[in-house]
């Protein structure tokens, strides 16, 4: 061995050998990728070949020994990168993409999530490093002083890019097209490795950053066209039924449908939401078959779909990345067509994912973020405001609204790792092993509590009856990292499809003066709240772009896409790449008119990042009443230079933002 290592080259190969295994290793163990035949499990065990041969064959050209410290940061950088998309990876069921580092300002807000995440057992991802550090003090004297020719180098990255063409051409004949149209991040790493998919990753920023640069006014015709096409007629019983009504929009963190009607040791775990659901005196109508359609940005691409029926983006999060961007959203269309308020209620710190930044863009007109609440010990946990103590204490705020308003209240305890103390939880946890499925179960319990609390104080303000009430959950709470335990909870193998199945949210909504439905079987996403709420006020959502539908309508299209690129139809599914019937869940061959469809869910999807990343809305008058929103007339709490209220000084009327007597 110590023959071996008396060279620069042998070490280096030692390095390249060590991080090939590792990664290897790692993609084996941590990533559920989906191997479905033998090319593919060749590329996973290749694919860190071609990266490792280039990024560490850079630090060849270093001068003398310090050749090996240069192997040793390359090496150490790499293992950061593996090991960040290890933790994230546990979580989101996803990759770090550049614009989720953009989104620092929600680092300080994840701490509790992040730690969760972090096993004892990843002290052996860096074990690699520590071989190299020890064989690199052992042996660096044996080393020459001069510096390798540079034919070596040279040589080591040609075979690097040939082992990448030949990785990539591999990778093309069995998935084609594979950098060209695909939304799956899951496929890049599976073909190319987690490295390259950096780099991919940082070139597809690099051009939807120039899109906007380039864009002009002709480039928002393609996107017209396609949602006038889409476009569905309103129920005529239903069109215009709400008009001037309050709206509270009721956002459910990390809520899956199947929490609903479900038992935990022979206790109903929703029975608030169930006696909704299923009591027919309550007037409430239930789509059980919605899907979140969320992608990296989570809770806040459920607001951006909700409130504008435009899909997030396929990396990062537009509230953060195209938090500048020209929007027509629900609040300003309500605001300008019937003169509603809007006011956004959320018990965290108001720069959390940019809102205070982008909600300005939507004519959001009050933000009331965590310091208009008691922030105090007893009532915080996890994320911020416990969802009791939310709902309490925006009660004065929502009462001194201006009517008729938009109110969108966001719960935050039911949010991971699912934090609740003994004496609030009053259901026993699942008993699956798994921490975070098993106390999934009590936060939904406590939100389930907070929701009937906070209904009865409606009624006692005399704002139930007279509202509008929808609740809809923003993403999944259990991802398939948790597969294992979701297979005891529901009693079924987590297959790929029946993972997709999981997707589904709640959407609950009671209209004033409207029969409730019952439970409604009609397919939809959260992408198709915003036209359902527009008809239902009487304003028609012809005029603005919007890529959903009316749920109410007889015209409603019933495929829901997916942001990775799945799809979900009443009598199939796609996913990753794969038809499924439905019913019995088995793979299928598709009809030509099944793929159509397919096609179409995907143009949909890159229409609607063309829109997001050309700020094509800023070259778009809906109708010649509208004007554009100037984000400049809206000032949030401490903006305002006055110090927000609190619960034993309310005023009769909250703060108005573009109040002009207000010095910024």
């Amino acid at each position: 061995m110590k023959k071996l290592l008396t060279s620069k080259m042998s070490f280096f190969f030692v390095a390249v050998l060590l991080i090939w295994l590792k990664s290897y290793l790692i993609y084996l163990t941590e990533f559920n990728l989906d191997i479905k035949n033998g090319t593919q499990e060749f590329l996973l065990f290749f694919n860190p070949l071609s990266s490792a041969l280039i990024f560490l064959g850079i630090a060849l050209f270093a001068k003398g020994k310090r050749v090996g410290l240069w192997i040793i940061v390359v090496d150490t950088l790499m293992t950061i990168l593996l090991y960040a998309n290890v933790v994230y990876y546990r979580f989101n069921n996803d990759y770090i993409t550049l614009p989720t580092l953009t989104q620092t300002s929600n680092f300080g807000s994840l701490g509790s999530s992040i730690v969760s995440l972090v096993q004892w057992t990843d002290i052996f991802f860096v074990l690699d490093l520590i071989i190299l550090i020890a064989l690199f003090i052992w042996f660096k004297k044996g080393w020459s002083t001069e510096r390798i020719s540079r034919k070596k180098p040279i040589l080591v990255l040609i075979i690097g890019l040939i082992a990448f063409s030949l990785n990539l051409g591999l990778a093309e004949a069995d998935r084609p097209e594979l950098l060209k149209r695909t939304f799956d991040r899951n496929y890049i790493v599976k073909y190319i490795g987690l490295y390259n998919f950096a780099i991919y990753d940082a070139a597809q920023n690099i051009k939807s950053s120039s899109q906007r640069v380039l864009a002009d006014s002709d480039d928002i015709t393609e996107v017209e066209n396609y949602t006038k096409n889409k476009y569905a007629e309103p129920n005529p019983e239903l069109f215009g039924v709400a008009k001037g009504k309050n709206i509270i929009k009721i956002h459910l963190e990390s809520f899956q449908t199947f929490l609903i009607n479900y038992e935990l040791h022979g206790e109903e775990v929703t029975p608030f939401l169930n006696s909704l659901v299923n009591d027919p005196e309550q007037d409430f109508t239930y789509f059980d078959n919605i899907f979140h359609q969320t992608e990296q940005g989570k809770t806040a691409d459920a607001e951006l779909i909700t409130d504008n029926s435009i899909y997030g983006l396929p990396q990062g999060s537009a509230f953060v990345t195209r938090g500048t961007n020209t929007y027509q959203s629900l609040t300003a269309i309500l605001n300008q067509h019937q003169d509603y308020t809007s006011a956004n209620f959320h018990g965290d710190y108001k720069s959390f994912w940019n809102r205070d930044e982008i909600y300005k863009q939507f004519g959001v007109d009050v933000y009331f973020d965590a310091s208009y609440y008691d922030m105090s010990e007893e009532n915080v946990i996890n994320y911020g405001l416990k969802d009791k103590p939310f709902f309490e204490q925006s009660m004065p705020m929502l009462k001194s609204l201006d009517q008729p308003f938009y109110a969108h209240m966001m719960t935050l305890t039911n949010h991971h790792p699912y934090i609740i103390g003994d004496e609030e939880a009053s259901l026993a946890p699942a008993e699956t092993g798994d921490k975070s499925v098993d106390t999934y179960f009590q936060t939904a319990r406590y939100l389930d509590e907070s929701l009937e609390q906070f209904f009865n104080d409606l009624k006692e303000a005399g704002l139930y009856e007279d509202s509008v009430i929808f609740l809809y959950g923003d993403h999944y709470g259990i991802s398939q990292n948790h597969n294992r335990a979701m297979k005891e909870i529901t009693g079924e193998e987590i297959t790929p499809f029946k993972n997709a199945q999981l997707q589904r949210v709640p959407f609950i909504i009671k209209i004033p003066g409207v029969e409730g439905m019952g439970t409604v079987h009609k397919y939809g996403g959260l992408i198709d709240v915003m036209p359902t709420l527009l008809h239902l006020v009487g304003i028609d959502a012809q005029d603005y772009i919007q890529f959903g539908t009316d749920l109410f309508s007889d015209g409603h299209k019933e495929f829901v896409p997916f942001r990775n690129g799945d799809l979900i139809t009443p009598e199939y599914s796609v996913v990753s790449g794969t038809f499924y019937d439905n019913d019995t869940g088995e793979e299928i061959e598709p009809t030509e008119e099944m793929i159509q469809v397919r096609d179409e869910a995907l143009r949909e999807l890159e229409l609607s990042d063309k829109l997001l990343n050309g700020d094509l809305l800023r070259f778009y008058t809906p109708n010649e009443d509208w004007t554009p929103v100037d984000p400049t007339q809206y000032r949030y709490g401490n903006e305002t230079g006055i110090v927000p209220f609190q619960l034993e000084e309310q005023p009769e009327k909250p703060i108005d933002p573009r109040e002009p007597s207000l010095e910024k």
